[in-house]
């Protein structure tokens, strides 16, 4: 049986927006390296979003479903798309980004592939998807919209916080992402002044206290001696 459910939790969009600035990178590194969808979904072209997971099944060659999930959606959501088996086939193009951009959506995670990207780029529509390919679908099969699914190795449910941008796309669950954004934020600004040590000359090896850990693994500095030198070239030689 298919089924749309409705009246989904969403994440606030204050703690959304505060995501997207700090990026997927330092997301992934805050909530404890979870998260990252696989990395064969990339962006048509650089941005750099986050929102609210809309979740939505398609049928191999069939985009009838995302039609559905347009009249679900909500200022901030990000529609998230996958198919019930795997296919490359180009489900989205410029007049359904005209339709989710109408409805506030923010862009498109879609383990498939989408077409029309020149005029998709032109628009402004943010979209990482596993292809692009021109060929079109049919609209013949119900599937869900608004329930869980599998994307990419990763779990994501209707309100969940999807994070996009040129690193990849990472999942926050949405009671995690109050907590995530404070942690991302904290570690954002140590990055901070470690940046600015690091270029000012200081080493990674001091800063980070490599040097006792680095030791313990059997590392050892030797001093150059110009005649061991030459006679190691001596034997290489014969």
């Amino acid at each position: 049986m298919a089924r749309v459910v409705t009246g989904t939790p969403r994440t606030p969009l204050d703690i959304v927006d505060g995501l997207a600035e700090l990026g997927v990178a330092t997301v992934h590194e805050a909530q404890g390296r979870i998260g990252l969808l696989d990395q064969r979904l990339r962006p048509i072209f650089p941005a750099k979003i986050a929102g609210n997971a809309l979740t939505c099944e398609v049928s191999p060659g069939d985009n009838w479903m995302i039609h559905v999930a347009v009249e679900q959606a909500q200022p901030g959501d990000i529609l998230v798309v996958t198919p019930t088996s795997p296919c490359d086939d180009g489900f989205l193009g410029d007049l359904l980004a005209e339709s989710l951009l109408a409805h506030g959506v923010r862009g498109l995670v879609i383990d498939a592939g989408v077409r029309d990207v020149a005029t998709l780029t032109e628009m402004g529509f943010p979209v990482w998807s596993k292809a692009i390919f021109a060929q079109g679908t049919i609209k013949g099969t119900p599937t869900n919209v608004q329930t869980p699914i599998m994307i990419a190795n990763q779990q994501i449910r209707p309100g969940d916080v999807v994070i996009a941008d040129v690193d990849g796309v990472c999942v926050v669950r949405r009671e995690d992402a109050a907590a995530v954004l404070q942690k991302g934020r904290d570690r954002e600004a140590l990055e901070t002044s470690k940046r600015a040590r690091l270029a000012a000359g200081e080493l990674g090896l001091d800063i980070y206290n490599m040097r006792e850990a680095l030791a313990a693994k059997g590392l050892v500095y030797e001093v150059y001696q110009e005649r061991e030198a030459y006679q190691e070239n001596a034997a290489d030689h014969g």
